[in-house]
């Protein structure tokens, strides 16, 4: 998997998101498996889920605050399903889906590097 990061500007502040083995944890806790959660979100019924689009918005958002946390000393807080919504809304649900599937196919890519 690759450390690949997105990012969203929502009133002129930028959220970073990134998939990642945390953000699958939390979505298989949900959901069950990554299968189930991305029939969900990826539009292919014809209408993307808005609860499981946030659910998995939110995982990635705040896995992405944490990491920068972590990176540049801040004590930025985490963001709420409402705060997502809100985003997600604000950029517009296809193209945040789109976004959000995007990262995922690029971060789990097969890495070929050589060990």
């Amino acid at each position: 998997m690759k450390d690949i990061k997105g990012e969203i500007t929502y009133n002129g502040k930028v959220y970073p998101y990134v998939f990642n083995l945390n953000v699958m944890e939390a979505i298989q806790d949900e959901y069950g498996t990554l299968d189930k959660w991305g029939e969900l979100t990826d539009g292919s019924s014809g209408e993307v889920n808005a609860k499981a689009l946030i659910f998995g918005f939110t995982a990635m958002f705040n896995e992405g605050i944490d990491i920068q946390n972590e990176e540049k000393g801040t004590n930025e807080p985490p963001v709420t399903l409402k705060q997502v919504g809100r985003m997600v809304w604000a950029v517009g649900l296809e193209n945040a889906a789109q976004k959000m599937n995007d990262l995922i196919v690029d971060s789990t890519k097969s890495d070929e590097k050589n060990a």
